[in-house]
């Protein structure tokens, strides 16, 4: 019963973890260096993403109920857990990003945003941008029009500023004849 007891507070921490997760993502560690450990831990840190290593069979207590239940067939073997709160792509986009240069980490499957993905889906969603990538995208492409009109509004006025000059000249002379043929009309 002692073995339960100590066991629950990690189960509890687990849950905890996904509960509220845009996505989370199982890998197998086994054969990453020491050095590929910490530069992927230091990644997935940068990026918001919790990554911890929790024993399979706390990581299927914890599952129970939640969507990340249908990733209990990838918990064979040593598995570690990416969590991200914020960004749906980031855990599969760093994890398959850093699996290219080291072949040893695999990913075994994910939730993203409570649908169960395979490592092919996995690879698929990792190619979508970042949110901060697609709203840069976004907003330049919302400036781009704006820009290009006040672009050619500052051409028209440079180029439109002499002609704009004279044109003014001529409608002076014409707005000033018919008022002093005013006042001799009256007389």
């Amino acid at each position: 019963m002692a073995k339960v007891e100590l066991k629950q507070p990690i189960v509890e921490a687990i849950a905890e973890e996904i509960k509220d997760a845009q996505s989370v993502v199982l890998v197998d560690y086994r054969g990453l260096t020491v050095a590929q450990d910490t530069e992927l831990r230091k990644q997935l840190r940068e990026a918001g993403v919790v990554y911890k290593v929790y024993k399979n069979t706390m990581m299927k207590r914890a599952f129970e109920g939640t969507p990340c239940e249908g990733l209990e067939s990838c918990l064979e073997g040593p598995s570690a857990i990416a969590v991200s709160k914020d960004d749906a792509t980031a855990p599969a986009r760093i994890l398959c990003k850093f699996a290219k240069d080291a072949p040893a980490l695999e990913l075994k499957g994910g939730v993203v945003e409570g649908n169960v993905y395979d490592v092919a889906g996995l690879t698929e969603l990792s190619k979508i941008p970042s949110r901060e990538e697609l709203l840069s995208r976004l907003l330049g492409s919302m400036q781009s029009p704006i820009a290009n009109f006040a672009r050619v509004i500052k051409q028209i006025a440079e180029k439109g500023g002499a002609d704009a000059a004279e044109a003014a000249a001529p409608a002076e002379e014409t707005a000033e004849a018919p008022a002093a043929e005013a006042p001799a009309a009256e007389e």
